[in-house]
């Protein structure tokens, strides 16, 4: 038996606002993104992502503001969350219905913009992509050392961070150079330049989500951006702290390793393994985690992309094709689009229920006890078996026959594991 110390719950900086007066905030700096994503839920047709130019027109006219506005308010509500994009058509984001009473949804929001803030400001034209990339990298540090100064930061104090930073970044590929080449030019003599441009896109990008304010030769951070580089560095403190030492493991044994976990201490695992990682390599792992063979596996993976949240919601949305992911997919959706979760398998067609069931009936067989397997009976959508077994024979589920024998060979009842063994026999042998 091994006994935990548990970490305190974290406090803010001292001089942090209280939720609700940054959420007070985040809603100044969203607020023409707001206006229009009210304005493109009301069914005007706003066209496809990039807003069409006649809905341009007739935003700038509705909203009085000038097609400059409309076209960043625009990219901001989708970026927030506010809007959804399904074709030509939006809809209001579970964001946007949410708005006015959740502070916390708010928060979440600009905190969506904030991650995004490289797509808001455009980069500068004529810099290569690799080299904005680097940038993109190092602005961490940038804004690590921003909180850590507590105060205005000098440009050049910045400058000097992120050159360091971007060296780093090229010592860490270990380039090596191919035939004969030049004399090297000394890196600082190449991209003081090219680093001080990129530092200003950087700064004018994060000034313009509200994170930071600049000043003649320096920049402070908002509020907000104290907050919020706070929550990212506590986030790392959290990962480093793994409670059941799993943040270097891969996504299957991570996975695994929460698996008899109860759900409080698992939503710790997962945001601690996320934490260490990306958020696109880590939605990554987990959708390979769940297009495998282990039924269990496919539905905490999904657990943990609950944990990852908004950020994951158009990769979700893009596996509802896929046969084995489907019923997991939309279910995640209507959760995150606000359906309670004990009403969320209503969108699932009678197809789809049934085929969720046979998946979890393969997890219960492979990693759960008897008994769960016979109590899963109760949680089928048909009501009584014979209606189970017929559709369960028809949903074509590879692992049909597995469960099926498993289930008759648990259950107590000698007719009942008769007709169910019956059942997997015809699965088996193609039979009607």
């Amino acid at each position: 038996m091994t006994t935990r110390r548990t970490r305190p719950a974290p406090r803010p900086p001292e001089g942090t606002p209280p939720p609700a007066e940054l959420a007070r905030q985040a809603r100044a700096v969203l607020a023409d993104a707001v206006r229009i994503a009210h304005w493109a839920a009301g069914g005007t047709g706003p066209g496809s992502a990039p807003l069409a130019a006649q809905a341009l027109e007739r935003a700038a006219a509705a909203l009085e503001l000038s097609p400059a506005q409309v076209r960043a308010g625009w990219d901001r509500a989708r970026l927030a969350g506010l809007v959804e994009i399904h074709g030509t058509t939006a809809r209001p984001g579970w964001r946007l219905r949410a708005w006015d009473r959740d502070d916390s949804a708010v928060l979440r929001g600009w905190v969506a913009l904030f991650d995004a803030w490289s797509l808001v400001h455009a980069s500068p034209e004529g810099v290569e992509a690799t080299a904005v990339a680097e940038a993109i990298e190092a602005v961490p540090q940038v804004l690590s050392l921003l909180q850590l100064s507590a105060g205005p930061v000098t440009v050049p104090a910045l400058l000097d961070l992120l050159g360091q930073r971007v060296a780093e970044l090229h010592e860490e590929r270990c380039e090596v150079p191919y035939g004969p080449q030049e004399r090297p030019v000394p890196a600082g003599e190449r991209s003081d330049g090219l680093n001080a441009l990129l530092l200003d896109w950087a700064l004018e990008g994060l000034a313009s989500v509200g994170a930071l304010t600049l000043g003649a030769g320096h920049a402070t951070l908002t509020p907000l951006g104290n907050w919020a580089v706070w929550v990212k560095l506590e986030q790392i403190c959290v990962a480093a702290q793994s409670p059941a030492g799993n943040i270097e493991q891969s996504a299957a044994d991570m996975l695994l390793g929460c698996a008899r976990l109860t759900p409080g201490p698992a939503r710790a695992e997962y945001r601690a393994w996320l934490a260490a990682r990306t958020v696109g390599s880590a939605v990554a792992e987990l959708l390979a985690v769940a297009r495998g063979e282990d039924a269990l596996l496919r539905g905490l993976a999904f657990e943990a992309l609950r944990v990852v949240g908004a950020p994951a919601e158009p990769v979700v949305r893009s596996v509802v094709t896929e046969a084995p992911l489907r019923p997991y997919a939309l279910l995640w959706l209507a959760e995150y689009e606000g359906t309670d979760p004990d009403d969320a398998q209503d969108v699932l067609s009678r197809e789809e229920a049934t085929w969720l069931w046979v998946d979890t009936a393969a997890a219960v067989a492979d990693h759960g006890e008897t008994g769960l397997l016979v109590r899963h009976l109760d949680s089928a959508v048909q009501g009584t078996v014979p209606a189970l077994l017929e559709e369960v024979r028809a949903v074509g589920h590879p692992r049909t026959v597995q469960v099926l024998v498993a289930l008759a060979a648990a259950h107590p009842d000698p007719a009942l594991a008769k007709a169910v063994r019956r059942a997997a026999f015809q699965v088996h042998t193609g039979g009607v």
